[in-house]
């Protein structure tokens, strides 16, 4: 960020929370409001008045709600929008995730029970989005498309017992990346998928089933015990750690407690350090757009084990912070722009399933 404050417009038709949120961004020292609008149709005109740097947006407004002013600010005024979610049903979970597909940076919870005991964490929350904002690339904020699948006939086929995995770390913009990546994988990929995206718990179910809709391969919240199959990718259910264990029949998924890895929960860090241990050189890591540097060890310890990985691309990154401190730890076999992660993915796979 420089040293000039960014323009928060807060879009809200809750007075209360318009209230709120103004108050945050100001205690801040960090962002200034632009401005406030009461719905989406409001919000556009006051887009066009103010132009502001960032946009926060309600999910659920009269006239025109988060989504319909979402899709004509990243069509007709692109900037960073940050969605505010109360995120306890699962039309409010589907429409949030929703809201990432099209464009939005992040979103933030509402707070959901005594206003006196969620400030201080909506206050956290709303200012790393908000910081995660201030430093998006525009280009990485497109909306995933997806693709025909790989071609891969040549290879085994898929659901037989896991020799090999490809385990995936994202964060800022990893939905929209991740739709765009496992829906180009085929079913035959002679491995198991295994995806940590740093999203609140409840969220991760829906999102999982979202994937699985776009996906030739099936995707499913991973479970305790969970036997890795090829073809098939398991999603860290949120606030949880997911990891790797051989169980004597064949390698299976912990999901655990413990404490937070760099702030996060589940982290890649703790699922790419037990697949560096169980499958050592036919693992393949990949670190998806993201703030922070959650990856980046595991990463190093994949590669040091003989396993391989793929880092995005700095053009095609919303935050290039995830991939930046894998590649400045760790390096990289492959560092590829999002639309061609899935082949480097194929490629690499290919390559680690013939180690002895």
């Amino acid at each position: 960020m420089s040293s000039e404050k960014s323009r928060v417009l807060i879009v809200d038709d809750s007075a209360f929370m318009r209230r709120m949120v103004a108050q945050l961004i100001e205690e801040s020292g960090q962002f200034e409001v632009a401005g406030t609008a009461r719905n989406g149709r409001d919000g556009l005109r006051q887009i066009d008045a103010l132009d502001p740097d960032i946009v926060t947006l309600d999910v659920d407004m009269p006239e025109l709600d988060g989504l319909g002013a979402l899709e004509s600010i990243m069509r007709d005024r692109p900037r960073p929008v940050v969605m505010l979610s109360a995120g306890t049903t699962r039309s409010g979970q589907a429409a949030t995730l929703r809201a990432l597909e099209l464009g939005a940076v992040d979103f933030v919870l509402k707070p959901s029970g005594a206003i006196s005991l969620d400030v201080a964490r909506v206050a956290a929350r709303l200012l790393e989005a908000l910081r995660a904002a201030a430093t998006a690339n525009l280009d990485g904020l497109r909306p995933a498309t997806t693709a025909e699948p790989l071609n891969m006939e040549r290879v085994s086929p898929a659901l037989s017992p896991a020799t090999n995995v490809v385990a995936i770390a994202a964060s800022t913009g990893g939905p929209r990346a991740l739709t765009a990546v496992l829906s180009r994988l085929p079913r035959s990929l002679p491995a198991a998928v295994l995806v940590v995206q740093h999203m609140p718990a409840g969220f991760t179910k829906s999102f999982a089933q979202r994937l699985d809709l776009a996906c030739a391969i099936r995707v499913d919240q991973a479970e305790e015990g969970d036997a890795l199959t090829h073809g098939r990718a398991y999603v860290a259910p949120g606030g949880r750690h997911l990891l790797v264990r051989e169980s004597g029949a064949g390698p299976v998924l912990d999901v655990a407690d413990g404490p937070p890895r760099w702030g996060v929960r589940p982290a890649a860090d703790v699922l790419f350090e037990s697949v560096a241990a169980v499958f050592g050189p036919t693992a393949v890591a990949v670190v998806l757009t993201g703030m922070g540097r959650d990856g980046a060890e595991g990463t190093r310890l994949i590669r040091a084990a003989g396993g391989r990985a793929v880092i995005q691309d700095r053009a095609t990154s919303t935050i290039f912070g995830m991939p930046q401190a894998a590649l400045n730890l760790a390096g990289a076999d492959r560092v590829s722009p999002l639309s061609d992660i899935a082949r480097a993915i194929a490629d690499l796979v290919e390559e680690v399933r013939h180690v002895p």
